[in-house]
């Protein structure tokens, strides 16, 4: 499959798949159906070290199982990852559990979930893997986000809202994958300030961690306390420090993920929403039932249906910027608006504005 983001071949593809948007649910508990006889499928779900009320990736990728198994009947469950090294060990232990499915969730379960599907070709179970690619398994489907296109929006939002020219941005691990997220917003800061006549300054930093609170809330601290009134975490549970730290300062921080106000309704601003339980409350079904063959890569954009975005609330904002915003949304989805996700598109970008 064509792997260009935004590109008319999986646009095209997806329309011809039908898929379709589903809203978003609560999740909790940790078992599967009450009645798994009933079940029409077993799938299961291996986190990463991130964990499953991680506020955000993995979280939102259970509410879309826990969404198959109350509408569907699906027996679903998952297993936690404490380390990178629980991986493949748990990867097994689901395969072992009778898993018609296995859905590996997050980059760094790459390898082995890749290689789990490499050495079980014959089994009566397919594997998928989240914010990753396939490494060319005919058993395997990556499911890969335009992150770099919210990331633009909230940007352009942060930009559109600071009063000391000021924001940041805190990153978990340096990847190409958190790449997408650093550099699309970057962009829409530059657009901002462009239409604005302004320079504004990003300060960057990497917590080289997605689980370290503390290390998220004191990169943040020294951020809000060098004048940057806006900070966008792309972290994990580390970004939790980075809410945490702009309610101690009165600051501004921007969630990711999922809509992450209710952590601090009076400090985010908004979110760069990636709805993974839409995506895998969509795509499970049709990877089980043949309609979508494994060994291709699905990629998601904000034209591809309701799976990124930015929440509606936005009390929090300036007037008139999330109306801007959406337009900015819709230059996006045509292609007005190239969004950077690297750091050479990005240099091409500044240099175009």
């Amino acid at each position: 499959m064509n792997n260009d983001i935004g590109g008319m071949t999986r646009r095209a593809f997806l329309a011809a798949m039908g898929l379709s948007a589903l809203s978003l649910v609560a999740c909790g508990g940790t078992t599967g159906s009450d009645d798994a006889a009933k079940a029409t499928h077993k799938v299961e779900m291996v986190t990463d070290s991130g964990g499953i009320n991680d506020q955000g990736f993995c979280q939102l990728s259970w509410a879309g199982l826990q969404k198959l198994r109350d509408e569907l009947g699906y027996d679903v469950s998952y297993i936690e990852s404490k380390q990178d090294s629980d991986y493949a060990t748990n990867i097994d232990k689901a395969i072992d559990y009778g898993a018609e499915f296995v859905w590996a969730v997050g980059f760094s379960m790459a390898d082995a979930v890749a290689f789990n599907a490499r050495i079980n070709p014959d089994l009566n179970v397919k594997f998928g893997i989240v914010d990753a690619g396939t490494s060319g398994s005919p058993n395997l489907t990556g499911v890969l986000f335009a992150a770099q296109e919210p990331s633009f929006i909230v940007g352009y939002i942060a930009g559109k809202t600071t009063q000391t020219n000021k924001v940041g941005f805190v990153g978990g691990v340096e990847s190409d994958n958190i790449f997408l997220f650093e550099y699309g917003y970057l962009g829409g800061v530059a657009y901002a300030a462009k239409e604005l006549g302004k320079q504004i300054e990003t300060m960057r930093q990497y917590a080289e961690s997605f689980t370290d609170n503390a290390k998220g809330k004191s990169i943040a601290q020294k951020m809000y306390a060098s004048g940057a009134d806006v900070i966008y975490h792309a972290a994990g549970g580390t970004g939790i420090g980075v809410i945490d730290a702009a309610k101690e300062a009165g600051k501004f921080a921007i969630g990711v993920d999922m809509d992450q106000s209710y952590l601090a309704p009076e400090n985010v601003l908004t979110s760069a929403i990636k709805r993974v339980d839409h995506a895998l409350a969509d795509l499970t079904p049709k990877l089980l039932n043949g309609e979508i063959e494994g060994g291709i890569d699905v990629v998601l954009g904000l034209a591809d249906g309701d799976y990124l975005g930015i929440p509606e609330d936005h009390h929090l904002m300036p007037e008139g910027v999330y109306e801007d915003a959406l337009k900015v949304v819709e230059m996006i989805k045509t292609r007005e608006i190239q969004v950077p996700s690297t750091a050479a598109e990005y240099e091409s970008f500044i240099a175009s504005l």
